[in-house]
């Protein structure tokens, strides 16, 4: 019973450092290749395009290799038009264009 226990603690031990390293998790790759990733690295492209923005809701976020970007975030803004913030390693805005299934460009940029 004690190996058991053991075990078990080992176990949740490794679980809890293991979500605690910081590592954007993939989801699966989209049309274009680029993959829908969480984690903390994703929470932070989130919480800057939800800056460049002023607000809204994000939709997605994603790995992305556009422009010089290095993430996307989806974000539909409190008009109700969605829009694709492109941001670079440092969650640096990139460029803000319309999101592309609603046509239109934003072409805002830094």
């Amino acid at each position: 019973m004690k190996k058991r226990t053991l075990i078990m603690g080992i176990g949740a031990t490794v679980l809890v450092a293991g979500s605690a390293t910081g590592v954007a998790v993939a989801s699966g790759g989209g049309d274009d290749g680029d993959e829908t990733v969480s984690g903390p690295q994703a929470d932070k492209a989130t919480d800057a395009a939800l800056g460049y923005t002023h607000g809204g809701r994000a939709n997605s976020v994603e790995r992305d290799s556009e422009n010089g970007a290095t993430w996307e975030v989806e974000v539909t803004k409190s008009d109700g038009t969605t829009v694709d913030v492109r941001l670079d390693e440092n969650y640096k805005l990139v460029v803000i264009e319309g999101d592309s299934e609603n046509g239109g460009d934003q072409g805002e940029s830094e």
